[in-house]
């Protein structure tokens, strides 16, 4: 589990979604399912990610956010030198699921899977 303690001290403000959004970006690939969501690289490059709120609900014990992830992926080829596919950067999408505990910031990460 993460904790988004910026985000929830944003919780009831105008501000909240552009905090998350930078929290999570900060967070980066390694903390974010993204290597699951991928649909045509294998890998999930190093570039920034980039994050769109799609819906928030508000329940009492949890905030529960549904976020667009845009990212970078990538297609590893032999690494030889006549190789016609050397590694190139894809856009890659996936949408999460985050559970925000209203106490605790601890937040439970979900790839979803359409």
């Amino acid at each position: 589990m993460i904790k988004l303690c910026k985000s929830l001290a944003a919780w009831g403000t105008p501000g909240f979604s552009a905090t998350l959004k930078q929290e999570l970006a900060q967070l980066g690939a390694d903390q974010l399912p993204l290597q699951k969501g991928l649909s045509t690289g294998n890998y999930v490059s190093n570039a920034p990610i980039t994050v769109m709120i799609l819906n928030i609900v508000g329940e009492e014990k949890m905030i529960r956010v549904k976020t667009g992830i845009f990212f970078q992926g990538i297609i590893g080829g032999c690494s030889c030198t006549d190789d016609p596919t050397p590694a190139s950067d894809i856009n890659e999408y996936c949408e999460i699921q985050l559970d925000i505990d209203r106490n605790s910031a601890l937040t439970e990460v979900t790839l979803l899977v359409e």
